[in-house]
């Protein structure tokens, strides 16, 4: 752990348990804003969000959201935003994935509430959430081919990819 984080005692509390817990899992730690980010290996975030449910007591999943980093490397990434209720501890859990084949670990056994949310990253990001119970599309048609919040995806859309209302006004 850095001594540049200036981390309140339940976030040192929880660094601390994480890389002593998983060392080897553990990529990074650090705060942007105000917030602290944790990323860790993929192969190892259904552990580490277990670890941090039941050991550490992030009983609140407040949000999952993807991020496109536009890189040739681990280009995509998903972040948990995690709460300690009990402690008024916030944390950012982070994994990354690659372009091809994007796909990580479905949070949803440890937090149900992790099912729409990895649902939504999936259906604007292509993200694949490994062992989802319900792994489709939340606002694009099933038949969609594309990934809306991707940085290739054109600001205006693709024309003709999906059938929208008229902007014509009707006149009488």
């Amino acid at each position: 752990m850095s001594n540049e984080l200036n981390l309140s005692e339940g976030l040192q509390k929880t660094v601390k348990n994480l890389t002593e817990t998983f060392p080897d899992k553990i990529i990074e730690v650090y705060q942007s804003s105000g917030d602290t980010f944790v990323r860790i290996e993929a192969d190892s975030l259904i552990e580490i969000c277990n670890h941090l449910k039941s050991e550490l007591h992030f009983i609140y999943l407040s949000d999952v959201f993807g991020i496109d980093r536009y890189t040739s490397d681990e280009r995509f990434e998903v972040v948990y935003n995690l709460l300690n209720l009990r402690d008024r501890v916030r944390l950012f859990l982070k994994v990354r994935c690659d372009e091809e084949n994007p796909e990580v670990d479905s949070a949803t056994p440890v937090w149900k509430a992790a099912s729409w949310n990895e649902r939504e990253v999936y259906d604007m990001f292509g993200i694949q959430f490994r062992n989802h119970p319900d792994h489709r599309r939340i606002f694009m048609p099933e038949d969609f081919e594309y990934y809306p919040l991707r940085k290739e995806f054109p600001l205006l859309g693709i024309p003709g990819s999906i059938e929208l209302p008229s902007t014509t006004p009707e006149t009488d």
